[in-house]
């Protein structure tokens, strides 16, 4: 299986070149292979966490909060409480909704950031359309905690694959590269709007228990990825700390450090110059930084860092083509 997956390979690197079999070498095709290679196995392992955070969102959803008529906050709290008012399908207000945060995102991140956003919010929209989960508990506070415990789940498996199956995270990170407003006092001010107008439309006891399933979703993220409003800290040290550079500034369009280091370990005591690379991205970021370090040096040393708080500096940056 391997062998033909090589030679599969080597097939599309000669597609990429555009070039006949016979006038590339294996030489100019080890590269494009290997890059090939790496782009494919981290597709993979991001599809299945997307699939993985929409099977278990959808099971929040349907199994808790649907069924007994509970909200959320974000986008997918919009969308419960759209149901509940105008008893509209949940699957077409939760791409309705979700639509001018995906416009959004496809501005502030990328294209591609935007695509797997929409493939995995239309994924979660036919899952809660036609996946028959059962209702697993009809006591309020049960419902409050699980729901919100598994729709978190979903939430953050999701970002893990580099999307996003609630677009509210969109909005507060942009408005905060705008302002002087953080992330968390977004999202904050976005979530007391809805569960306040969920009180005057609902009931206040509806309002009080989804304050308890977003409080259980935001602290399951937070357990998943350690928030999307969190940057990191990224150290590279490598000894193609060039291409890598190169690749940060160009591909994602982030500033970097560069730090002149002496190695400390040999088997005879020798050292050695060696550039270390430092640089700070979102949270959304570091799946497509995994990719490119692998396709350069895939032995490369990493350390991250959650970075509380940063200001100044090239922290901002310009879309992704």
């Amino acid at each position: 299986m391997r062998p033909y997956l090589t030679n599969l390979l080597k097939k599309i690197a000669r597609m990429q070149l555009g070039s006949s079999q016979a006038s590339v070498s294996d030489g100019q095709l080890v590269p494009l292979v290997k890059n090939l290679r790496v782009e494919l196995s981290h597709a993979l392992k991001e599809s299945l966490f997307i699939c993985v955070g929409v099977f278990s969102a959808g099971f929040g959803l349907k199994g808790f909060l649907l069924p007994n008529r509970f909200i959320d906050g974000g986008a997918t709290g919009i969308s419960l409480l759209l149901k509940n008012i105008t008893h509209l399908d949940f699957s077409l207000l939760l791409i309705l909704v979700n639509i001018p945060f995906i416009i959004l995102g496809a501005k502030t991140f990328s294209v591609r950031f935007a695509a797997k956003s929409i493939v995995a919010i239309g994924l979660l929209a036919l899952v809660v359309h036609f996946v028959e989960y059962p209702t697993i508990t009809d006591d309020k506070l049960l419902i409050a905690v699980f729901g919100g415990f598994f729709l978190g789940l979903g939430i953050g498996m999701a970002m893990r694959g580099g999307a996003v199956i609630d677009g509210t995270e969109v909005l507060a990170l942009y408005v905060s590269r705008k302002s002087s407003i953080t992330v968390g006092d977004v999202l904050l001010l976005i979530n007391l709007i809805i569960f306040s107008f969920g009180a005057y439309v609902l009931s206040v006891e509806i309002a009080l228990y989804a304050i308890l399933t977003y409080l259980a979703a935001a602290k399951t993220v937070d357990f998943v990825i350690d928030g999307v409003e969190e940057y990191v800290g990224v150290t590279i040290i490598s000894n193609h700390h060039e291409q890598i550079r190169v690749m940060i500034v160009e591909k994602l369009g982030r500033a970097c450090t560069i730090y002149a280091g002496k190695g400390g370990y040999g088997g005879n005591g020798e050292r050695y110059d060696k550039d270390i690379i430092y640089t700070v991205v979102t949270r959304l970021e570091l799946a497509k930084l995994h990719t490119e370090i692998d396709k350069i040096d895939d032995n490369a040393f990493i350390i991250m860092g959650v970075v509380k708080d940063l200001r100044g500096g090239m922290i901002k940056r310009k879309p992704l083509k």
